[in-house]
């Protein structure tokens, strides 16, 4: 027997910033590309996204690297920092039906799924990272002879982040909350087929004042 399938969440939902995201702002790319991010329902363009080429990510690496060497998030107590992982992950609680139906539309799932699954998961997981902000720490390593060993967790610094169309609110959340979590500052790079969703997603990371 065959079944008819609802279609994703009606396109009337406010779309975000298209723009990239570079030291806390919303700026055009240096060659002024854009590409489109289509509804895969319709295969209609939902809206057109800045495209970064080597100039962008350039500025980008910049920007997260003069944040980890001055910016305040490392210098700030890790209690702290888990306390703003759940603030963010508070925001996407609230923001659920917002971000559910960027999600369908963008990637084609249906709204209760995004909603149930996709959100959830993503405020799970940072609310998981928020847990650890304050409990990552070194070893001391019993060894022979008269030394004292021991190892200490430091940030890596600067790292880039890839993340692919298909459940792109938690894979990234799985890089962005340790990342904040434990001091690391990263580069968060995106395809084309959820940059709608993940723009949305950037509006409730600037909303919890994450640096």
């Amino acid at each position: 027997m065959a079944s008819v399938m609802t279609p994703p969440a009606a396109s009337n939902v406010a779309l975000p910033a298209t723009q990239l995201l570079i030291n806390n702002r919303w700026i055009d790319s240096a060659s002024g590309r854009t590409f489109a991010t289509v509804n895969p329902s319709t295969g209609e363009d939902i809206c057109r996204i800045s495209e970064a080429d080597a100039p962008d990510v350039d500025k980008a690496v910049q920007a997260a690297r003069a944040a980890f060497e001055r910016g305040p998030w490392h210098k700030m107590a890790a209690s702290e920092r888990g306390r703003l992982l759940h603030r963010l992950a508070d925001l996407i609680e609230k923001n659920a039906d917002e971000l559910a139906r960027l999600e369908s539309l963008d990637n084609g799932k249906p709204f209760s799924v995004a909603k149930a699954v996709d959100v959830a998961a993503m405020a799970g997981c940072y609310r998981y990272f928020a847990g650890w902000a304050d409990k990552v720490h070194g070893k001391t390593i019993p060894i022979d002879g008269n030394f004292f060993c021991y190892t200490r967790h430091e940030p890596v610094g600067v790292v880039g982040q890839i993340i692919p169309w298909n459940f792109p609110m938690l894979m990234q959340a799985w890089k962005l909350g340790p990342g904040v979590g434990d001091w690391k500052h990263g580069r968060h790079e995106t395809g084309g087929a959820d940059s709608a969703q993940r723009a949305s997603g950037r509006r409730a990371d600037r909303r919890s004042r994450i640096p």
